[in-house]
């Protein structure tokens, strides 16, 4: 690059007829790169620009942007990470900055300017829990209109960890908050809910007692959320936003659950990443959740029962958490129970009458394993080989003539209209039309009338 004074050196000595050799050696530069500046190709001052890597990757950007305005630019610059972007996250949104990529979206930059008070979480206080709602899930889930996630979030350092499940009834719940509670290493000595009726009744804000024994035997305090106060619990509700943008917004459908597990599990490790800085010293999220002191929990979960409604396979079996159990022959298509109480090996599948008709060890969840009961593969191949024939196959090289029914019927068409139609021939009897005829010959004709004057003047006209 040529300074300015260079830039003016040159080209006095080009005006006065030096030659470009001869100015290269003069300013100790390469003839290239003065004649550049001569034509105007480069201007003093500036150097060349590198290649801009994110223009490949522009188009993508943009239609992404155009089909959803609202996409975070962390879960795009995943995926076109994935696509193969090596920048670093700043150089990508200065980028969509720079070129403006995103379509404006005047609610969207809005203010509401409330005042917000910042809340002490001192390290192992508190975890927050909610449940996320994710609407239109992939086919296949058989969980409804919604999947549910339940999100759990240490007060103090933001980590958070999540779990998907069926429903959020009382089991359900419990199933969780022991998945989350394992998956971030302990508890915390309180937690924290809004107004959700399996935890608390909604009007009073008091706990139910299903769910005190609960936190009995975890040994925790509950703490309930006032009425209409999000804020109260931003760090999960902030986790719940990372989710829903970062994970759910680009699942593609015919994703398996156990599939869409692994991947929040891995944006939740991903966010323990974040920066923070607390008292001067620059840390991350997952350097203050190691710190702090949680509590351990209970070998096993609280011993609540599940309770879900599965249907029976053509193959007899019956799907359960990531993997397939059986059941006796001809229940195909019947609608069964799977029942299973936390903390135990077994489960059992039981009819609309509560019949037990089939009772498994447990395999582990989303193991994708097909548990058979060998009496039940038993009685299958019994049944599906009794519904074959031992007979003998129809032979096909053989000589059949027609009987003599098929001959009499070949006869009766042979005897029929020339034409080949089907139709019976229609005969018609003229003589009724004949002797009618005769009767009119016979018949004089009725006199003629003589016509009027006034007839025969208005006849001329």
């Amino acid at each position: 690059m040529l300074t300015r004074e260079e830039d003016v050196d040159a080209h006095a000595l080009r005006r006065q007829g030096w030659t470009i050799s001869a100015i290269a050696r003069h300013l100790g530069r390469d003839r290239k790169t003065i004649r550049a500046y001569l034509n105007g190709e480069r201007t003093a001052g500036q150097r060349r620009q590198a290649p801009d890597a994110f223009v490949p990757f522009l188009p993508y950007c943009r239609q992404r942007l155009a089909d959803d305005p609202h996409l975070w630019a962390s879960t795009l610059f995943d995926e076109v990470v994935g696509l193969g972007y090596e920048g670093a996250y700043s150089t990508f949104t200065r980028a969509l900055r720079r070129y403006r990529v995103r379509p404006h979206c005047e609610p969207c930059h809005a203010s509401t300017g409330r005042n917000v008070a910042v809340i002490a979480h001192p390290p192992g206080e508190e975890i927050q829990f909610d449940w996320l709602e994710l609407p239109d899930p992939p086919e296949g889930w058989r969980v409804g209109e919604h999947a549910h996630l339940l999100v759990g979030a240490l007060a103090h350092s933001g980590r958070w960890r999540a779990v998907l499940t069926e429903s959020e009834d009382f089991p359900h719940l419990v199933q969780a908050l022991d998945d989350v509670v394992r998956k971030l290493g302990g508890t915390a000595r309180r937690w924290r809910f809004d107004r959700m009726a399996t935890v608390c009744y909604p009007s009073s804000g008091q706990v139910t007692a299903a769910f005190a024994a609960v936190a009995k035997y975890y040994g925790v305090g509950v703490d309930i959320c006032p009425p209409r106060r999000g804020n109260r619990k931003g760090v999960v509700e902030k986790a719940n936003h990372s989710a829903a943008q970062r994970w759910w917004r680009p699942v593609p459908d015919g994703l398996a659950v156990v599939q869409a597990q692994s991947g929040v599990d891995k944006l939740s490790l991903r966010m323990d990443d974040r920066r923070r800085r607390i008292d001067g010293a620059v840390t991350t999220v997952g350097e203050l959740a190691v710190a702090e002191p949680l509590l351990d929990i209970p070998v096993r979960p609280f011993p609540a029962e599940l309770e879900v409604e599965r249907t029976v396979s053509p193959q007899s079996l019956v799907a359960f958490d990531g993997n397939f159990y059986s059941v006796p022959p001809g229940l195909a298509g019947v609608t069964v129970k799977v029942l299973h109480r936390l903390g135990e090996d077994d489960l059992r599948i039981v009819t609309a009458g509560r019949a037990v008709v089939a009772c498994h060890r447990r395999a582990p969840r989303g193991a994708g394993q097909t548990v058979r009961d060998d009496g039940h593969v038993i009685a299958l191949e019994r049944a599906v080989l009794s519904s074959f024939s031992d007979r003998a196959p129809c032979k096909t090289k053989v000589r059949k003539p027609p009987s003599a029914a098929a001959l009499a019927e070949a006869e009766r068409l042979r005897e029929g209209p020339a034409t080949g139609s089907s139709a019976e021939r229609v005969v018609i009897d003229l003589t009724h039309y004949a002797a009618v005829a005769d009767r009119l010959r016979s018949v004089p004709p009725p006199p003629k009338q003589e016509e009027s004057p006034e007839c025969v003047r208005h006849r001329c006209r």
